[in-house]
């Protein structure tokens, strides 16, 4: 092949054509790459042949291949890079399968569900030509108020980096030029959930070393794991917006951790340094800035182009940093194949793969894996059929968006309304008892989730008393959860608590089923309801997996990945509290007014059998430091069914240099075991896992004694305990 075309020859590497490419490029094509729009900014045309764009985002399938095709006539014929919100699905392509969330698939503690999740959305993205998701979120729920709780895999470092690897592996395959891979982006990097308030993008007051000691640990995973993009977050920590913090960008990220992939800001990130957390005077500035900070790739601030030439042809940016941009970015695009086979969309396996029977199989088991039994009193569930009448009521019995929840359609990023989705393939709790035989239904919606005025409690009760057995599906709506829908309260909203406390007062059982984007305060369900299950956001099939865990086809075995809070003021109420504060007498440590603990913790979940922990053995006694701690537990299945159980185990650091929570997860294991049957659990602690963050943001794991807690939750008193020394 001509010298001259090095870079388009698919046999050398992605590095080899890169840096072939890159001496051939003029300052206008190297700066363009580093620009992603959406394609709602208009002008695209523009943008791809004199300007040449790197990247566009949220494209319909139409303008997808229009575009591409256009690239394609360019100078040096350089693709563009289509991305997409594809979080629990792709959301995006109607008909398209959509999965739990991810808050709601996390309570699987099952990262072969995250991966599977993830390998089915790329390839129904990679039919349409969508090689890029922003997806996993790594963020931790920390703040239950925070409008995107429901993207988090929960309030746990060591989970959350867990389930997110799988993610990456999942999407991106054993190799990027595979026909359906696509590239990871792990986001928000770093800390945007603990913005102050629980307000979406606001201030976060964590330091570096907070960052460092208990948010950086999962990115720093999925980095190692070769997650392809990172994604800055909108927030800034303790006054330093990511997409300005040179530290968090290049000195952790690509320094300390070899990050190669390439790293995009949040939707207009650059713009809001000037407009939002005013820390540039003007948008030029801005530029520079996140250039030297590290950003390689700028969403939606489509004046960043005029301004990062300005600033290189004025010697005020080395051209050293676009080219390294440019480098990286280029880079991917080779190594996912687009330059190639992948240039185009293979339109011709979108009615084969998109919503596929296989897929919508996937979505199912994903369901029935994130399922919690959080009460069940009298050992109400399982139901039984056989002329059983059952009364189901509630806002989100029939609801296919408020089960969907977030990004899918109807939501305020993908904005597909109902008739683009197959809706029908979207099966609600009331869809799945109509299809179920040996009952007798009678539904009654009852109330609104929102809208207090909207309700008619009275059908409801008459339903209730007309039934042996009531079951209400309560939780929030979209148009109240989501990016910027933050909320100060966290009770149920709309007429729900009357419509539960009605059907409570005929005598009649209540099961509730909790369908929502997060965990809401609610006590008197706790204190009241026979039963309570925890879906979540299931996905579409999310109501054959509620009905089958109800009627026991399938054994609850989810544990929370996310606590619940007895009152909004507990607020953080996560697992790991911190030792230290004043008890003023009170026994338990928390308010005068209330308990420190939650209503339902972390970590915890029911079944429809019983689990015996006993023997807890720690192989060592003393561990070194470059060790691994083996430690086993007898766990036995005491009950008449066949079960799943999650055994966790927990660290706490009895004396150290600083603070360190109470407990900390350090590992944990998915155990199945037939009725009856007893098996001795192993689960390994490497010595490195009990590092502490120093002030000066050196980590270490320090000599000393460290207390090891196994059981079925974060809950004290389900714990067995031993100690070992770390010499």
């Amino acid at each position: 092949m001509n010298d001259q075309l090095k870079y388009q020859d698919a046999s050398l590497s992605p590095a080899e054509r890169t840096e072939d490419l890159l001496p051939r490029m003029t300052l206008e094509e190297l700066v363009g790459q580093m620009v992603q729009l959406p394609l709602q900014h208009g002008d695209t045309d523009r943008w791809v042949l004199e300007r040449h764009i790197g990247s566009f985002l949220h494209t319909p399938l139409v303008d997808v291949v229009r575009l591409q095709k256009l690239a394609e006539t360019t100078r040096l014929g350089i693709p563009i890079l289509f991305g997409e919100d594809a979080i629990h699905g792709h959301c995006f392509q109607p008909g398209a399968t959509i999965f739990p969330t991810q808050l709601a698939l996390s309570c699987s503690w099952n990262p072969d569900q995250f991966e599977a999740m993830a390998r089915v959305t790329a390839v129904e993205m990679a039919a349409t030509g969508m090689y890029w998701t922003f997806s996993p979120v790594l963020c931790m729920g920390r703040d239950w108020r925070w409008g995107r709780i429901d993207e988090t895999c929960g309030e746990d470092s060591m989970l959350v980096g867990d389930l997110a690897s799988a993610m990456v592996a999942g999407y991106q395959g054993e190799s990027l030029s595979a026909p359906t891979s696509v590239l990871a982006c792990a986001k928000h990097y770093a800390g945007y959930a603990t913005s102050a308030g629980g307000r979406d993008a606001y201030e976060s007051p964590v330091s570096r070393r907070g960052l460092k000691a208990e948010f950086l640990p999962p990115f720093r995973q999925v980095a190692q794991a070769g997650c392809a993009t990172f994604m800055a977050g909108y927030q800034a920590n303790d006054g330093v917006p990511c997409s300005a913090d040179r530290w968090l960008l290049r000195e952790v990220l690509c320094d300390e951790w070899g990050f190669e992939g390439f790293v995009v800001t949040d939707w207009n990130n650059v713009g809001a340094l000037v407009t939002g957390q005013s820390v540039c005077a003007t948008a030029r500035e801005a530029a520079r800035v996140a250039i030297e900070a590290g950003n390689h790739m700028i969403m939606s601030t489509p004046d960043f182009y005029d301004h990062a030439l300005a600033l290189v042809r004025a010697g005020e940016v080395d051209a050293s940093l676009i080219r390294d941009a440019c480098r990286r970015i280029l880079t991917m695009k080779f190594a996912l194949g687009i330059f190639d086979e992948k240039r185009h969309p293979a339109t011709d396996r979108i009615e084969l793969d998109v919503g596929c029977d296989a897929h919508v199989a996937k979505a199912l088991d994903a369901a029935r894996d994130s399922l919690v039994l959080l009460e069940n009193r009298d050992e109400l569930l399982p139901l039984g059929d056989g002329g059983t009448r059952v009364a189901l009521v509630g806002p989100n019995a029939d609801d296919v968006r408020g089960q969907l929840g977030d990004w899918s359609f109807g939501s305020q990023q993908a904005n597909l309304e109902t008739s683009g989705h197959k809706e029908e393939a979207c099966i609600t709790p009331r869809k799945a008892l109509d299809a179920r035989a040996g009952i007798t239904l009678c539904y009654a919606r009852g109330c609104d989730a929102v809208d207090p005025q909207d309700k008619d409690i009275e059908a409801a009760v008459n339903a209730a008393q007309s039934s042996d057995v009531v079951v209400a599906c309560v939780g929030d709506h979209l148009s109240i959860h989501g990016e910027g829908n933050d909320r100060s309260d966290l009770a149920l909203t709309g007429a729900q608590q009357e419509l539960l406390e009605g059907v409570k007062a005929t005598g009649k059982p209540l099961v509730v089923v909790l369908l929502g984007s997060k965990p809401l305060v609610v006590p008197w369900i706790q204190e009241h309801a026979d039963a309570v299950l925890c879906a979540f956001n299931p996905g579409m099939q999310g109501g054959t997996a509620v009905v089958e865990a109800l009627w026991g086809e399938v054994n609850p075995h989810g544990k929370l990945s996310i606590s619940f809070a007895r009152a909004v003021g507990q607020m953080p109420i996560n697992y790991q509290q911190m030792p230290g504060w004043h008890t003023w007498g009170n026994e338990t440590g928390g308010y005068c007014d209330l308990t420190p603990e939650p209503l339902w913790p972390f970590g915890y979940g029911l079944s429809y059998t019983r689990y015996h922990y006993e023997n807890l053995v720690c192989e060592q006694a003393v561990l070194s430091r470059d060790a691994v701690l083996k430690v086993s537990v007898e766990v036995t299945n005491q009950g008449s069914r066949d079960g799943v159980e999650i055994v966790q185990l927990y660290v706490n650091d009895l004396v150290s240099t600083v603070t360190t929570p109470l407990k900390s997860l350090k590992a944990y294991r998915r155990v199945p075991l037939a009725a009856g049957e007893s098996a001795r659990v192993e689960l390994n602690v490497p010595a490195s896992s009990l590092a502490l963050v120093l002030p000066d943001l050196s980590e270490v794991v320090e000599p000393g004694m460290f207390e090891i807690m196994v059981g079925p939750s974060s809950r004290d008193e389900e714990l067995l305990r031993s100690t070992i020394e770390v010499a």
